[in-house]
């Protein structure tokens, strides 16, 4: 059988496949059915499989794919009790793989699709910081290493299929799910999204190395524009909005040679994306010519049914736009019946069913189905160099918003430190929403951090002081007491996604009865963005002691805190840092690392000023009458222990360059920004467009020149017609170290011509 011969182009292995093969047995390969965590059960002698599993497979003679069959959380109900740990993983792994290629008649394997949104969802998996706080890091390099370890986790333990947030942009910080955008701006996202593509895949090309895992980006298109913050409600997106904004980063990650996207839950412009033809076919695959994999999300292929009538129906639907595998629908089992009915023509089902043999033809599953056949790296290698990369993405995101005096570092005159709040003392609120269980003992609190790196004599006192939601303030003089008694008082507060066995969950695995203590998270939208009533009332009474304060904010979603600016001599915000985030934030704060994260969204005063983001139409966007329309901290804003000065652009035929020096005496990080400012153009303009960024790092009194191209990537636009192009016009380059500075740096006009070839650009 020529699709048995690894020797044979894979185009022509996946045609002699599918030439063999029965309606009924394509029809399984676009099917994802079943829950992964219920294909076995934990037993005293190991793992067996179940009569799920066995049902399954009968139900189609295979299976096409398995999704979470590694998973754990408190939604699968999997733990350490009764789920797999990774020395036992790939066995479990081959027990399933042997049984599905038994039960299909051409032994075709089974593809197993996992969370991997930041890290393996899987029992001792490195756990990395989430999406926003890799935002913050503006750091793609670092990102590009730590999905390679994932990627290599991941096959370690027999998965073979990631499923990453990446396309996600944030508008709306009262959307639970803005933990998992990389932020609010398009251009960041897009390079963030490229160096995961590049992390996780490797090289463009066939074949995926044994250590490397095709990605699944979700979600395609525009979900973090649904309106309210509210979960998988519509976007009221217009056509350019949403290719603007919205559509930049899937269109980086599919030039980047990404294997698969998932549809987005949400509809855009009345038809959910599942079902959105000229979404998933006339722009995705047409237009951009995207030849890879398109995944639904949980249970949406069923929801089309509101529009079409049944589940029949609603599964041609999206069979016919262009979804290629379902996820847990009932949808895509009728696919055979639909065919029969006329409602899909087989050439369509064909086209899919060649989609998903060749992704498992590209990851050698026919040569080798089982993991064991991968030669997988020792667990505990796996591990340390990811308590590593964990930590180093974590101290990379750590963002200092104020430091009022100079009060962090922390000085050596300080020798009594207290160490208040609901996260000073536990790592369970560090590590976001798909997070697995962890082991007790695991990661480090900032408590912990302190404790071991401050120098001896220094002694540190704890107290929680309050709770995390709620206004439970009994806590509050314990903490008061210590924090009058301390030369410094370090106020650790925030949000917390953490799932524990009391959450309630949707269909879907969304939250949907929230624990006490979750406030972020796939199902928990705010309508206000404030922290817990305690924590403020801890904040103010912290205060009044007159010790300095340091707040540090552990977060999914920019909170209103304007509280903290007002009161704390220095505030931080460092997102969710993972596990080993308190040695992290201890580096920064005792100054043994400098706080080199920068804004990847821009921080509201309040929920009522929404939308603050920074790349809004140039209009007049004034204040409101009782308040102001400004963020209290923009997009791109983070400060160092030392201080930069920006000299004035210069612009050459093709390029711009600017000098920076660092004007203080303590080494230190900037993050250099292009924005592009168009004044004269054929379409109403953004204020500003993030274009370009460099990380710099300079000893102090050092000067070095930044050179960024002008070409295309800085300068085009989506234009009338919906093609990026570089478009005639009058620009302004405008070089500073955040949003708001670029509003008042220096600008360095220059015109575009009709007969453009980037790049180029002509002086004003």
């Amino acid at each position: 059988m020529l699709y048995r011969n690894p020797t044979a182009p894979l185009e022509t292995r996946t045609r002699d496949l599918l030439s063999r093969m029965t309606l009924r047995e394509k029809v399984g390969q676009l099917n994802q059915r079943m829950y992964g965590w219920n294909a076995y059960r934990r037993t005293p002698a190991g793992f067996e499989l179940t009569e799920a599993l066995y049902a399954e497979t009968e139900r189609f003679a295979g299976l096409g794919a398995l999704y979470g069959l590694l998973r754990a959380d408190a939604w699968s109900g999997v733990d350490h009790a009764t789920g797999v740990d990774a020395a036992g993983s790939a066995a479990l792994a081959d027990l399933v793989q042997r049984h599905v290629v038994n039960e299909s008649r051409l032994g075709i394997p089974a593809l197993f699709v996992e969370e991997v949104p930041h890290g393996h969802m899987a029992l001792d998996g490195t756990v990395f910081p989430v999406n926003l706080a890799v935002g913050a890091t503006w750091d793609p390099e670092l990102y590009e290493h730590a999905a390679a370890h994932a990627a290599a986790e991941l096959r370690d333990r027999g998965g073979h299929l990631a499923l990453v947030s990446a396309l996600d942009i944030a508008r709306d910080p009262r959307w639970g799910r803005t933990e998992e955008c990389f932020g609010e701006d398009p251009y960041l996202a897009s390079r963030l999204t490229e160096a995961l593509v590049r992390g996780m895949q490797g090289n463009p090309g066939d074949l995926f190395a044994p250590d490397k895992a095709p990605v699944v980006l979700k979600h395609f298109a525009g979900q973090g524009a649904t309106i309210g913050g509210r979960n998988s409600a519509e976007s009221e997106l217009g056509p350019r909005e949403l290719h603007d904004i919205h559509l930049p980063a899937a269109r980086a990650g599919v030039r980047a040679g990404a294997a698969a996207v998932m549809a987005a839950y949400n509809e855009a412009d009345g038809m959910p994306c599942s079902g959105n033809r000229a979404l998933l076919h006339d722009l995705l695959r047409r237009r951009w010519r995207f030849e890879g994999l398109v995944m639904a999300d949980g249970l949406a292929v069923d929801r089309l049914a509101r529009i079409t009538g049944d589940p029949v129906s609603a599964g041609a639907l999206a069979l016919n736009s262009g979804v290629d595998l379902s996820l847990w629908d009932e949808g895509f089992t009728h696919l055979e019946e639909a065919v029969e009915r006329g409602l899909v023509r087989e050439e369509t089902l064909d086209a899919a069913v060649t989609r998903v043999l060749r992704l498992k033809f590209r990851l050698g599953l026919f040569e080798r189905p089982c993991a064991a056949d991968q030669s997988p790296t020792p667990p505990t290698a796996l591990a340390a160099l990811g308590r590593d990369l964990s930590t180093a993405l974590a101290r990379a995101a750590v963002t200092l918003l104020h430091n009022n005096g100079g009060a962090l570092p922390i000085p050596s005159t300080a020798t009594r430190i207290a160490v208040l709040g609901p996260h000073a003392a536990t790592t369970a609120h560090q590590l976001g929403d798909y997070t697995a269980p962890q082991r007790p003992g695991t990661g480090t609190s900032v408590l912990d951090g302190l404790r071991r790196l401050a120098p001896p004599g220094v002694e540190i006192t704890h107290a929680r002081g309050c709770a995390l939601t709620g206004d439970d303030t009994s806590g509050i003089p314990e903490a008061v007491a210590l924090a009058d008694a301390a030369d410094l008082a370090v106020l650790v507060l925030g949000g917390s996604s953490a799932r524990t066995p009391e959450t309630g969950f949707a269909a879907n695995g969304a939250a949907q009865q929230t624990g006490s203590e979750m406030t972020c998270g796939e199902g928990v939208d705010l309508a206000g963005l404030r922290l817990g009533d305690a924590q403020y009332e801890l904040l103010r009474a912290a205060s009044a002691t007159g010790t300095p304060a340091v707040v540090v904010l552990v977060q999914g979603r920019p909170h209103a805190v304007p509280e903290a600016a007002d009161l704390a001599a220095a505030l931080l915000t460092v997102w969710y840092p993972g596990p080993w985030g308190g040695d992290a934030i201890a580096e920064v704060l005792l100054g043994h690392a400098e706080p080199a994260g920068r804004l990847p969204v821009s921080v509201p005063r309040s929920a009522a000023q929404l939308p603050v983001y920074y790349n809004h139409k140039d209009t007049e966007y004034g204040a409101y009458v009782d308040d102001s329309a400004e963020p209290l901290y923009s997009f791109g804003h983070g400060l160092s222990y030392t201080t930069f000065a920006y000299g004035p652009p210069r612009l050459g035929q093709h390029t711009v360059e600017v000098d920076v020096t660092n004007t203080g005496e303590r080494q230190g990080r900037t993050v250099v920004q292009l924005y592009i400012r168009r004044l004269l153009t054929p379409v109403w303009p953004r204020t500003l467009e993030l274009r370009a960024f460099r990380s710099l790092d300079l000893a102090p009194g050092e000067c070095r020149t930044v050179t960024f191209p002008l070409g295309a990537d800085q300068l085009a636009q989506v234009g009338a017609d919906l093609e990026t192009a570089v478009l005639p016009g009058t620009l302004e380059v405008r070089i500073a170290e955040s949003a708001r500075a670029a509003l008042t740096a220096v600008p360095v006009p220059f015109r575009v011509d009709q007969n453009f070839t980037a790049p180029d650009a002509t002086p004003l």
